[in-house]
């Protein structure tokens, strides 16, 4: 197959939109330049008005297979990611049985092998069963590709224990994901600790349980010598803890969701579960702290901890209503939306923290649009709209505060290779 998309803006993850033209032949990237002359036989493909940018790449999500497929499944979730322009996912091990042997990744990866177009990783439990007493099958799984580590959903509650992995794993060049909390401090994990638990009289989870953990994983990790990443940051405070280790040249990344940068604890208004998750939104001054680390680098990758339930679990009571909402479809829209078009940020920071960083935190190549490079990318209309209705998503689950909502931009097409995984009308 030969493509040539003629008459867009390319973005890079340096510097601004270029103009120019993208000549594919064969899954690879041949030309890339101004004017371009399509060869006899090749599709022109007119994106006058539109972006043509790397994939995006999302190194935390919860597919929930095995033992939770009512919620999310390889296959569903798989085609979420496309819809949302993403061509590749690091899934999470919390699964049930969860993710901590070679036998459980070998099934995960010969399954989504079978029913997923797009590149499907896995990470791998650090404790056996997630239950935080003795190490997981740590070798077996590296055997298998398995390189982040992570008991995501819960903190390891041992440090020594915690240590006693970091120090086994990191010669064979897997490093660590920090869910950080601690349990003691977090309560029900409901919301943050603060005017608005107070107003609705539930128990908030403070951001000191974040900020405590957080401190503590990095501090072993700096001990044993390890590479640590820090999941979904959600506090001023947890940032600037992130910024003092990493100017004394620890080696820690971070990443911060969508979620967190856009929302915040006067978002949940009369108990809405589409804003409950953990670690909680908290506070409006955080969101522009978060906006401006990840702005300044601070935070190395933008993830969406992509976290699907049934309309059933999230209908339930505030408190009992369990964490989390979707995110795949949503995030690049939304930062769009909310951040690209009032001027916050541009094309340059989505393309090296939503797609070029989480590439390379996996050990994979980023995929610029460049000559000779596959082609890996997505056509993106800025001037389009997206009503995140329920026939539009592809997820198995709809718990996002954005259904039903139309925001500004458009996944228009998306291309991994020799194949066009999705083309709109």
């Amino acid at each position: 197959m030969s493509l040539l998309f003629k008459g867009g803006k390319i973005a890079a993850e340096e510097g601004p939109l270029v103009p120019g033209d993208v000549l594919v032949v064969d899954g690879v990237i041949t030309a890339v330049g101004k004017k371009l002359e399509a060869p006899k036989g090749v599709r022109v493909v007119d994106v006058t008005g539109r972006i043509v940018a790397p994939a995006m790449f999302d190194s935390h999500v919860h597919f929930r297979e095995p033992g939770q497929e009512h919620k999310e499944d390889l296959a569903h979730g798989s085609e979420a990611a496309i819809n949302g322009g993403v061509t590749g996912v690091v899934m999470m091990p919390n699964t049930s049985p969860a993710i901590d042997s070679a036998g459980v990744v070998r099934t995960l990866l010969d399954k989504a092998a079978e029913v997923s177009r797009i590149p499907v990783y896995t990470s791998g439990c650090i404790t056996k069963g997630r239950a935080g007493t003795e190490l997981a099958g740590i070798d077996g799984m590296r055997k298998l590709g398995v390189t982040m580590l992570t008991d995501d959903g819960d903190p390891v509650v041992d440090p020594a224990l915690l240590k006693n992995a970091m120090e086994y794993a990191t010669p064979f060049g897997m490093f660590f994901a920090s869910h950080c909390e601690v349990p003691e401090l977090a309560g029900p994990r409901a919301l943050n600790e603060g005017k608005v638990s107070y107003e609705l009289g539930i128990k908030g989870s403070p951001a000191c349980s974040e900020e405590i953990c957080m401190d503590r994983d990095i501090r072993l990790a700096h001990a044993a010598g390890a590479h640590v990443h820090i999941q979904h940051v959600s506090s001023a405070l947890g940032m600037e803890t992130i910024r003092w280790w990493k100017e004394r040249g620890v080696r820690v990344t971070a990443e911060v969701s969508p979620h967190h940068l856009i929302f915040n604890e006067d978002d949940i208004g009369d108990y809405d579960t589409h804003y409950k998750m953990n670690p909680p939104l908290r506070t409006e001054e955080d969101n522009a702290a978060l906006l401006a680390g990840l702005k300044e680098g601070v935070f190395d990758l933008i993830a969406t901890d992509h976290a699907p339930h049934s309309e059933f679990e999230k209908s339930q009571d505030f408190v009992t209503a369990p964490n989390g909402i979707t995110g795949l479809e949503s995030a690049l829209v939304s930062l769009f939306d909310r951040f690209v078009v009032p001027g916050e940020f541009g094309w340059d920071l989505l393309v090296k923290r939503y797609s070029a960083e989480p590439r390379r935190m996996m050990g994979l190549p980023a995929v610029p649009i460049e000559e000779g490079k596959p082609a890996e990318l997505i056509v993106f209309d800025p001037a389009g709209e997206t009503t995140f209705t329920r026939e539009f998503m592809k997820s198995k689950s709809a718990n996002t505060p954005f259904l039903d909502q139309t925001l500004k931009g458009s996944v228009d097409l998306v291309l991994l290779g020799n194949e066009i995984l999705l083309e709109r009308d």
